[in-house]
């Protein structure tokens, strides 16, 4: 008779969540046995789950609940209770965050090698980002928690970043997306890699809501190439740079103390460069069918009739506006 007065009886079942990160927790017991019309309160961002020397019986949504056979009819049939609820009944109860668990950081640790279509064989690093939830306790009971006293997302995290990383080697190893294509479409990747992953988050019961590709990085090597042929499209025709630089040295030519003669050795030279620049581009494969008429001869000709006296300055800068703008 003493010890049944010793005895603590729980009336109310609730958790109250007092810290982040956790994601399922067990309701402290102990030796205390739960009372028939005992109040359990499960939170909008919350499911309970009730179990029975190691069976899962009823699952618990969002709500005040007064236990009694008719809110928990899979306990009631694993206990016996035949005719009526039978108070006091021991029964580990667990909480489970339903919370969107967000910015949780995925990469790979090292390197992935695929066969690219255009550069062939390289090794690849991606990042990103996730978020998810539980989606089923009653599986992530069984197959993550188990009976532990809580279980956080940081004792999870490993688990799941091996997952990502498993899936993203594989789908990187098909090799039926380029390189570049990945990289300039990190959306429609993104949503392809979160189709491969979604299954697999719900066999743990986990419900994957985002998943975000920030980036994919090249190896040091390749990059470089890509740099330099970047670089090559920006200086495009080499003729054609050759022109604009002597065009542009023109007016401060014509500037320097050396009046026109300065001009006129300005224009020699840069016809000189320009002579240089074509033969280059004729070497690299890059030549142009040659221009019918020179027009920085044209230029030093009229340079040279100016200085004569036989045209005014404004007659040359008239026509020189004229020959660079057919340039």
């Amino acid at each position: 008779m003493f010890d049944l007065f010793k005895k603590q009886f729980i009336d109310v079942i609730e958790w109250t969540e007092k810290t982040n990160g956790v994601l399922a927790y067990r309701f402290p017991a102990e030796d205390r046995e739960i009372q028939s019309g005992a109040s359990l309160t499960v939170t909008d961002s919350q499911m309970a789950l009730f179990v029975n020397e190691g069976n899962i019986a009823d699952v618990f949504s969002p709500g005040r609940y007064t236990l009694s056979t008719k809110t928990l009819p899979i306990l009631t049939t694993l206990l016996n209770w035949d005719k009526a609820f039978k108070s006091p009944f021991k029964s580990d109860v667990y909480f489970f965050s339903t919370r969107e668990q967000i910015d949780q950081r995925w990469g790979t640790p090292t390197p992935i090698q695929i066969r690219d279509k255009e550069f062939g064989v390289i090794r690849l690093r991606a990042f990103g980002t996730f978020s998810y939830k539980i989606e089923e306790p009653s599986t992530f009971y069984q197959k993550i928690s188990g009976s532990r006293a809580q279980y956080t997302v940081s004792e999870l995290d490993g688990q799941l970043r091996s997952l990502i990383t498993m899936s993203i080697a594989t789908k990187f190893g098909k090799g039926d997306v380029a390189f570049l294509d990945m990289a300039g479409n990190q959306t429609v990747f993104s949503d392809e890699l979160k189709k491969e992953l979604d299954p697999k988050f719900f066999e743990y019961g986990l419900k994957l809501e985002t998943f975000v590709v920030q980036s994919i990085t090249l190896p040091e090597e390749l990059q470089e190439y890509l740099d330099k042929q970047s670089k090559m499209n920006l200086v495009g025709d080499l003729q054609k740079y050759a022109n604009f630089q002597v065009t542009e040295s023109i007016p401060e030519a014509a500037a320097n103390s050396g009046g026109v003669a300065g001009l006129g050795a300005g224009i020699g030279a840069g016809a000189l460069i320009g002579q240089q620049f074509a033969q280059s581009a004729q070497q690299l494969g890059a030549g142009g069918s040659a221009a019918k008429e020179d027009p920085y001869e044209k230029l030093e000709k009229l340079a040279g009739l100016m200085e004569k006296g036989i045209l005014t300055k404004e007659e040359f800068e008239q026509k020189k506006a004229e020959i660079l703008k057919n340039i």
